[in-house]
């Protein structure tokens, strides 16, 4: 098993970062992932606990069920299936109010099952490509929020 953790601060307020990254069809602006699509809303909000989200990444399928939703601070998720299969002990995206934006800590623990060579395959090539694909959705979160947030002034 494999621990990937990636870290940003974006420049916009708490409320906004959590919204935009609770949101998963907002991942689509990443060149990596193609279609993601709300397939049962959680209980309380779209995305809350219970939703069932489907993701086709150019990594694999994955269907991940939302555990825990405390907008604005976190939410907990699980990948119930994936293709390639993988083993999932489950991902958090956790959001605080920073000096100058809200800094948002994304980890997943996952391993590739892949007979025979499932540690080498996940450290080597799954653990990196995951923690670019989310960097890259983090970095677009903030691209788009901080353009669209008034010039100090």
């Amino acid at each position: 098993m494999e621990t990937v953790v990636v870290e940003r601060v974006v420049a916009a307020p708490i409320e906004q970062v959590f919204d935009w990254c609770a949101t998963t069809t907002n991942y689509e602006r990443s060149f990596w992932v193609l279609r993601n699509r709300l397939a049962h809303p959680g209980r309380g909000a779209p995305y809350g606990v219970g939703a069932i989200r489907r993701h086709i990444w150019l990594i694999g399928r994955f269907e991940e069920r939302v555990t825990r939703y405390d907008a604005p601070h976190a939410f907990d998720y699980v990948v119930d299936r994936s293709f390639p299969p993988s083993r999932h002990e489950g991902g958090t995206m956790t959001f605080t109010a920073v000096p100058g934006g809200t800094e948002v800590v994304w980890t997943t623990t996952m391993e590739v099952q892949v007979p025979l060579v499932a540690g080498p395959v996940t450290r080597r090539l799954a653990a990196p490509v995951v923690a670019k694909v989310f960097g890259q959705i983090l970095d677009i979160c903030a691209a788009e929020l901080t353009a669209s947030r008034p010039a100090a002034g």
